[in-house]
């Protein structure tokens, strides 16, 4: 079993192919890729995080998108999920801030990014969407949305190597 996270999916939300220039020719392309990314990376024995902002539309069409992505799934809402988002019965759990322990290390989960959290100073790390990769990045501190990482979830190993330096020629 592998843990991933993701945010900021916004399936079915026209606004996002134009706010953050997406590059899909419409909304249908958009959603079927990000639902085949996520396929592709996570198992169906796999946890996924999603921190916020998954889909706009009615509950049955949310709820059936839901049901098609692999993966026991946990929400962290974000300001564009609605409470029918969070009463779908899809997700393993609804949290609008969570703290876990993954790979001996103390991850916080957000949809917003903080500018402080516990043991910060003790290596935690924050993760987050919101943003869409437009925030300066802090010390141990993550945007994780799909805007941010390559439309689809990942894995704590992706996000800690995502500012290595690369070694100098």
């Amino acid at each position: 079993m592998a843990i991933f996270f993701t945010a900021d999916t916004h399936f079915n939300d026209p606004r996002i192919l134009r706010l953050d220039r997406r590059p899909f020719a419409d909304l249908a392309a958009h959603d079927a890729a990000l639902v085949a990314s996520w396929n592709a990376a996570v198992g169906t024995d796999d946890e996924v995080y999603h921190l916020g902002d998954f889909a706009r539309g009615d509950a049955a069409s949310k709820g059936t998108l839901l049901d098609r992505l692999n993966g026991r799934k946990h929400l962290v809402p974000g300001n564009n999920d609605d409470d029918a988002t969070a009463a779908l019965a899809g997700w393993a759990s609804v949290a609008p801030y969570r703290e876990i322990e993954w790979e001996g290390r103390r991850v916080t989960l957000c949809h917003y990014a903080l500018r402080t959290w516990r043991d910060m100073g003790r290596g935690a790390i924050d993760l987050h969407g919101h943003s869409h990769g437009r925030l300066k990045p802090m010390t141990r501190q993550f945007d994780v949305g799909v805007d941010a990482f390559p439309f689809r979830p990942v894995t704590l190993g992706e996000i800690l190597v995502s500012r290595r330096r690369a070694p100098p020629v």
